[in-house]
């Protein structure tokens, strides 16, 4: 992806912590809360370098590899649940020194995200495009969802399943470098550390972190996503009686593949749950041009 003019580049850093090794692409600085980027599930740090670059020139922005991806050493355990990277995401973000961030969350992320904001010490909190889990599906369910994902990367490969599933994650008909980039962030997955974030897709559930929350919420969603399609995201935002932003044109990677439409969301997102609190929550909005 190329480099946006005048605008710093993220570092690469990396962390050792009690559960092993943390990586993470940092950049800037400023007044602003810190912005603490949260991959999906096919992803990784790099799929938020734009991201990085745009809100470098006022605030410090973080984005991790995940346990179990790139150079993140996995979770102990072989079952975890959201909460379980909520405590690495707590562990690595006190590492860092990084206090009371915006946390945004896409895909798995959101999950992820949700459950670390439950923990407390957040600002705010921004789902995109949230996955909400299958804890409340019915068994047969759940296992399906879980072995679905774990025997096609088994029977595939890293390379084929990222071929395979890239286009997917776009809007039709998306320009073939965006999802050359999509595919390029779906090689950083592990065996071990996709399988186990499989296994917390299908065993947790979103809503059990939300009833915790006590910071601000908004949900962004892409408007052709079909992998988590805008009306769950609806649904989800009108529990929470949270602002949702809808990013035109877009499927399920929709910062990936607009970014600069992206960045304008997420500031009047920012915007919004920044500022003291009004009566206004629960609309829906069409991203800003």
């Amino acid at each position: 992806m190329a480099s946006l003019p005048n605008r710093p580049m993220a570092t690469r850093r990396q962390a050792t912590l009690a559960q092993g090794t943390l990586c993470w692409l940092e950049s800037g600085a400023g007044p602003g809360a810190p912005l603490v980027l949260l991959h999906g599930i096919g992803s990784c740090a790099a799929s938020w370098r734009d991201t990085l670059q745009r809100f470098a020139d006022t605030r410090r922005v973080l984005a991790w590899d995940a346990p179990g991806y790139a150079g993140s050493t996995p979770l102990p355990m072989t079952e975890p649940r959201a909460a379980d990277y909520a405590a690495a995401a707590a562990a690595w973000l006190e590492a860092a020194e990084v206090a009371a961030p915006v946390v945004v969350g896409h895909s798995l992320g959101a999950l992820m995200a949700a459950a670390l904001a439950a923990r407390g010490d957040v600002a705010a909190l921004v789902l995109v495009s949230p996955a909400q889990g299958y804890a409340q599906a019915a068994p047969a369910e759940r296992a399906a969802k879980f072995s679905e994902r774990v025997d096609a990367l088994r029977r595939l490969g890293r390379e084929r399943l990222a071929a395979e599933r890239s286009a997917r994650l776009c809007a039709p008909g998306a320009a073939p470098d965006v999802v050359a980039q999509v595919r390029e962030n779906m090689l950083a997955i592990t065996e071990r550390g996709y399988t186990q974030a499989a296994w917390m897709l299908a065993h947790d559930s979103i809503a059990l972190y939300l009833e915790q929350l006590g910071c601000p919420v908004v949900v962004l969603c892409g408007e052709l996503d079909t992998v988590t399609p805008p009306a769950g995201a609806q649904a989800l935002a009108g529990t929470l009686g949270a602002p949702m932003y809808t990013l035109p044109g877009t499927g399920h990677a929709c910062y990936v593949e607009a970014p600069a439409a992206f960045e304008a969301a997420l500031q009047a997102a920012l915007a919004e749950i920044e500022q003291p609190p009004h009566p206004a929550h629960g609309r829906a909005h069409a991203a800003p041009p």
